[in-house]
């Protein structure tokens, strides 16, 4: 038996929880569905046999799919942050779930079709916001202030002028 996580996140779906961990495993590194488990009996948004839970991995961090009916939308006041190392990276993220029935947010955010918030942060704006210079802070952050997708080249420029 393996010992389970000490902490997971629990994210409500309306009955495409397995459908979404599939999505993350095939689009982000270090992703996985690890368990699909069906429901021993009826329940209020399913029946016997439907999928119940997916136990899944996002970028390393150990999730919990429930497929717990329509009561609940995800909002924003829960997002993933994923780092990107560059440019590259932060297009496929990006594009991937815009592309996959998703929709463009500012500064870097973006939500997948399933409501869920993904911020596709370069570890270059992170830098860049919290550079201990106090103007380069402010030249990189009013630039992803204007931006949808983050832009590495955009920011870089900003905070040399």
């Amino acid at each position: 038996m393996t010992t389970p996580a000490k902490n997971t996140i629990c994210l409500w779906f309306d009955g495409c929880a397995e459908e979404a961990a599939r999505f993350y495993a095939d689009v982000f590194p270090d992703s996985s569905v690890d368990a699909v488990n069906l429901a021993p009996g009826d329940f209020p948004s399913g029946k016997k046999g439907d999928v119940l839970t997916v136990e899944f991995t996002v970028r390393g961090i150990p999730c919990l799919g429930l497929n717990g009916g329509p009561a609940f939308k995800h909002d924003e006041a829960f997002s993933f942050q994923v780092a990107t190392a560059d440019q590259e990276e932060t297009d496929r993220y990006w594009n991937a779930i815009v592309g996959n029935g998703g929709q463009e947010s500012a500064c870097g955010w973006c939500k997948d079709k399933w409501g869920l918030s993904w911020q596709i942060t370069p570890v270059a704006l992170t830098e860049a916001i919290t550079s201990s210079d106090p103007v380069v802070a402010k030249r990189a952050f009013d630039a992803m202030m204007e931006m949808g997708k983050i832009d590495i080249a955009a920011i870089e420029s900003a905070i040399r002028v």
